[in-house]
């Protein structure tokens, strides 16, 4: 652990690792992920991280409740924003937003696929009916417009979780799909996609 991170308050080193483990969850999956593998992206020890979470169970918890909240905060943003914007155009530009982290979506579809595990699942669903009762009862969605709204979002993860974005520019369904899944911000998530960031990186590298 650097010297820096050492003076750092513990509520940031916390922070930090979520952060990390948001992200390596996001890619590796529960089972495929380790708190060493979190410790190394964040940069600290995996004796500090167990002594800071205990489990890897426990930090996945941690995953899923904050990017609930960075979810159910933005929605609630997007509800208080400009009443002249039509409301499912609010919240899916508020949930466009979360896209460009792929660690956020990614994690909270791990969750959602581990609904047999007794302390996950649970965990999982309870955070699913909260979107979904934020969006009937602060939203004022009917059950049909909350239905189709979540139905839009899940779609939209699965198109980026399976990288679908990889093969964009050889296959026009590929980009038939995306321009429908993405009608205003295709740009900005094509420009965040790992896939077309790492070119980017290499001619840099070599220049």
């Amino acid at each position: 652990m650097t010297d820096k991170k050492l003076r750092m308050p513990a509520d940031e080193r916390r922070a930090l690792i979520i952060d990390a483990a948001t992200t390596v969850f996001g890619d590796a999956g529960y089972a495929g992920a380790t708190t060493d593998m979190v410790a190394r992206a964040a940069g600290v020890s995996q004796p500090y991280v167990v002594r800071m979470f205990g489990t890897k169970e426990r930090l996945f918890l941690e995953v899923l409740h904050r990017a609930l909240e960075r979810l159910l905060a933005s929605f609630r943003e997007a509800i208080a924003a400009d009443p002249a914007v039509p409301l499912e155009r609010r919240l899916g530009l508020a949930y466009f937003e979360l896209t460009t982290d792929r660690g956020i979506l990614l994690s909270l579809m791990h969750a959602f696929a581990l609904g047999a595990d007794p302390v996950i699942g649970p965990a999982a669903r309870c955070g699913f009916l909260d979107v979904y009762r934020l969006l009937r009862d602060e939203a004022g969605m009917t059950a049909a417009q909350a239905t189709d709204f979540l139905a839009g979002g899940m779609l939209a993860n699965v198109v980026l979780g399976v990288r679908m974005l990889d093969d964009y520019d050889t296959d026009p369904t590929v980009r038939e799909l995306m321009q429908s899944v993405f009608p205003e911000k295709l740009d900005i998530i094509r420009s965040s996609h790992p896939a077309l960031r790492a070119p980017a990186a290499s001619r840099a590298a070599r220049d």
